[in-house]
């Protein structure tokens, strides 16, 4: 059997890749091209041997702020160009090659260019919008002034052809440029005039009130016209407003408030023949204005066009270059040797690889020294790295969220690939919702190319990244759909007619005294004859309880052997004597044979009471069964298989403590000193030994952790196995919430003779499906899938205590990292 297991071929996933600990003396003027091309290979994780260094006081700081200032720099080009409404360039240029440095250079000057060309655009933009503001004020208070100098309609009329009239306009000294105060008139009452945003119109004119007493008069009107905020660039609504008063003092009041308020106020002359020549200057002015400012974005949009189509190039060379001073930081420089040494993991198929990728550095480098790569050994343990593709690195996330795997110890992910879909499709078992889901999984398929370039929303990148995971949940869904015969929640006669027909043809006492079978059993699957007969439930609960019972033993026992081979891998005898073999007689004597049972009494048909048969094995062992025996010789099993179980509490809890008390004490007996090198000693005794330190050895502390792992093992036996029983109750929940939507809702929307009561019905119906079935059934079977794999399962076997193997990699740069 031995040599049968160890001719096995070695499985893909079931071990971490074998480690190697690194060490590279590196030449100072080939640093930088070897850490490049360790970094495209993506092989080799950097120990950090500057720890106790704060980022200041490391070696390459300098090129790293000079990375970060340059990251700066094209994350303002790159908000620049989104601003603009321009997009980066996808496309690979043919351009030559940058230097970094020719690099920075390049980025300094488009920064000054830009900051430079907004600055003017803003200057631009803000005198344009006075100057449009100024335009809406002298239009709409001259309302204002003409009602409030009484003047007749003919003098508005007038005055609207001279606002609105540009020609015979005749060069004069610019009005705009003379100081305007309005003088005060007969009556002593005096104006200011100005706009202020539409939000504030209504508290600016109350606090106007109360400043003033009441001793004024406001009046105002809308712009009519939206106005850009210069600092949001957003559209502003804006109000125009006239504020009559009289005195020196409330003028004065009135301008600090408009100042507090962000109101702009303008200069509006009482001479209303003064207002048209005003106008056409301003309508001139904004005019030269909006061309300037035409040709100033047209000029800034020419620039940001081609620093888009280089963008995305310079930003990846730019994140490169940070990594590699980063990685570089994390090596010691040694001054007197010119050199750079560094240390770390890689897997030993990658040796090869990694060696050809530094003799190409140094010959490109130019260096006349080679760079020193060798194998060293490591106190610490190894991280752990499994090669994965786009199908089996979902099922690795699923294992690895719960714990990363010691150190080649065995992957529960081999066997998830299959049995987490299973369990999902137990519990979600209708083959058409199975075939929704298929359909869902092969769109995400069919547009896995598109799909990976995009920026999904983080539900929909889950849903992608699960691709593979969804189709095989939704096939092995429709398999146990079609076992369970169920298509939303109605059978079928797919493989050929039922085996029970009705007593007689009126078929009146169907649901009362039952069908009588007159067949061979119905081929695969549930006959659909038990749908809607007197016993359907007590038949289906029954059969799906004892499947759930059935697979949840098989799924543990999975979980046992699992361990067995790990010990055997780390050439842990005890962990085989001490730990599997008594786990395997206590799982297997008590619910092995309960799965026994139920497996025979299907078989024979006996009408044996279960529940009976196993609570009397504990409480009067000796008893006859009577009714309740399925086969000979069941009573003196039973009780050899209750003595088994009794006597693998005390397998598991004593020996293994007491007989690693006595190898440490035969081990270091009259030694007052340790042993220099104990790695070949300490790799001999098994995980679970506190190998690391034999001065350390406390017997008591390993006592109580067997005691605690045995007494779990005990108690998780009859937990875990009836924790399987969620297979059963949601398949139950699912079966009966998908019938209550059909008869309740498309049932009975269907048996009115109106179309628009059945329309609404099957869109009831649909939504329910699709939200509440496809949704949140398939969600919640999901997570108890989980639960039992990350619990019941791998807590057999799985110590998931390791970390995970993280390269330096170009490849595994993101935006973040800028």
């Amino acid at each position: 059997m031995e040599k049968f297991i160890d001719n096995l071929p070695p499985m893909d996933l079931m071990r971490s890749e074998k480690m190697t600990f690194v060490q590279l003396i590196i030449p100072a003027e080939s640093a930088h091209r070897a850490v490049s091309y360790l970094g495209e290979l993506g092989l080799l994780q950097f120990r950090d041997l500057n720890a106790d260094k704060s980022p200041f006081q490391r070696t390459f700081v300098n090129q790293v702020k000079r990375c970060a200032e340059m990251s700066r720099k094209l994350r303002f080009f790159k908000d620049q160009v989104n601003k603009a409404g321009l997009m980066s360039s996808s496309r690979t240029l043919l351009q030559p090659d940058i230097d970094l440095e020719d690099l920075e250079v390049h980025l300094a000057e488009h920064e000054h260019e830009l900051i430079e060309m907004n600055s003017n655009s803003d200057k631009l933009r803000q005198s344009y919008n006075e100057l449009l503001e100024f335009k809406i004020v002298l239009q709409k208070a001259c309302g204002f002034l003409i009602s409030s100098h009484g003047r007749a309609v003919s003098g508005e009329i007038e005055l609207q052809d001279n606002v609105y009239s540009n020609d015979d306009y005749i060069e004069t000294a610019s009005l705009l440029e003379q100081e305007m105060r309005p003088q005060p008139s007969t009556s002593g009452l005096r104006f200011i005039s100005g706009i202020i945003c539409k939000s504030k119109a209504l508290r600016f004119e109350r606090m106007l009130f109360r400043a003033t007493r009441g001793n004024m008069f406001f009046n105002q009107a809308p712009a009519g016209e939206q106005i850009m905020d210069p600092i949001t660039t957003e559209m502003i609504e804006k109000t125009v407003f006239v504020v009559f008063f009289s005195g020196e003092q409330a003028r004065t009041k009135i301008l600090k408030i408009c100042e507090a308020f962000g109101a702009n106020c303008y200069p509006v002359p009482e001479d209303i023949s003064k207002h048209g020549q005003i106008t056409r200057e301003v309508t001139s002015r904004l005019t030269d204005l909006e061309a300037t400012l035409d040709a100033g974005i047209r000029h800034r949009n020419k620039a940001l066009s081609s620093i888009a189509d280089h963008l995305a190039k310079w930003m990846d060379l730019v994140r490169r270059e940070k990594a590699v001073y980063d990685t570089l930081n994390m090596l010691n420089f040694d001054v007197t040797k010119k050199c750079l040494v560094g240390e770390g993991w890689c897997p030993m198929i990658a040796k090869t690889q990694m060696q050809e990728a530094l003799q190409r550095a140094t010959f490109d480098s130019n260096s006349q020294v080679g760079i020193i790569f060798h194998q060293m050994d490591a106190v610490e343990s190894p991280p752990t790295y499994f090669k994965t593709n786009t199908f089996t690195n979902p099922y690795q996330e699923i294992v690895d969220a719960y714990g990363v795997a010691r150190y080649q110890e065995a992957n529960p992910a081999v066997y998830t690939t299959v049995v987490f879909p299973f369990l999902f499709a137990m519990m979600f078992g209708d083959w058409g919702h199975g075939i929704c889901l298929l359909l869902g999984a092969l769109i995400l398929i069919a547009h896995e190319n598109k799909l990976s370039t995009q920026k999904l929303g983080s539900f929909m990148e889950m849903l992608f990244g699960g691709r593979y995971v969804i189709l095989l949940m939704s096939l092995f869904s429709i398999y146990c759909g079609l076992i369970y015969n169920e298509f939303f929640s109605v059978p079928f006669h797919i493989f050929g007619p039922s085996a029970f027909r009705c007593r007689d043809t009126s078929c009146s006492d169907a649901h009362t005294i039952g069908l009588v079978k007159y067949r061979d059993p119905y081929p695969f699957g549930v006959d659909p004859s038990w749908r809607g007969s007197r016993s359907e439930l007590a038949f289906l609960n029954s059969m799906k309880m004892k499947m759930s019972i059935l697979f949840g033993v098989a799924h543990m026992n999975l979980g046992i052997i699992l361990s067995y081979f790990n010990a055997r891998f780390f050439g842990s005898s005890l962990d085989i004597r001490y730990q599997f073999v008594p786990q395997m007689i206590f799982l297997n004597s008590l619910f092995g044979y309960l799965s026994l049972l139920i497996i025979i009494k299907w078989c024979t048909g006996s009408q044996a009471d279960l529940y009976h048969v196993m609570i009397y094995m504990f409480l009067s062992p000796t008893d006859e069964l009577g009714e309740n025996q399925l086969f000979w010789g069941q009573r003196p099993l039973q009780i050899v298989l209750l003595l088994l179980a009794i006597i693998a509490v005390p397998w598991m809890l004593f020996p293994k403590p007491f007989i690693l008390k006595k190898l440490h004490t035969e081990r270091f007996q009259g030694r007052s000193y340790g042993i220099l090198n104990t790695s070949e000693m300490d790799l001999e005794v098994e995980p679970d030994s506190a190998r690391e330190h034999h001065e350390d050895f406390n017997f008591s502390e390993i006592f109580v952790h067997q005691m605690i792992h045995s007494i779990e093992f005990v108690l998780g036996s009859v937990s875990n196995t009836a924790s399987y029983l969620r297979l059963w109750a949601l398949s139950l929940a699912h079966s009966e919430l998908s019938t209550v939507f059909y008869e309740k809702v498309l049932l009975l929307a269907w048996g009115y003779d109106n179309l628009i009561i059945r329309l609404v019905g099957l869109t009831v119906f649909a939504f329910a499906t699709a939200f509440i079935l496809l949704m949140m059934e398939s969600l919640s079977a999901f997570l108890h899938a989980l639960r039992l794999h990350w619990v019941e399962f791998q807590n057999k076997f799985y110590h998931g205590d390791g970390y995970k193997f993280k390269p330096f990699s170009f490849a595994a740069l993101t935006e973040d990292d800028d």
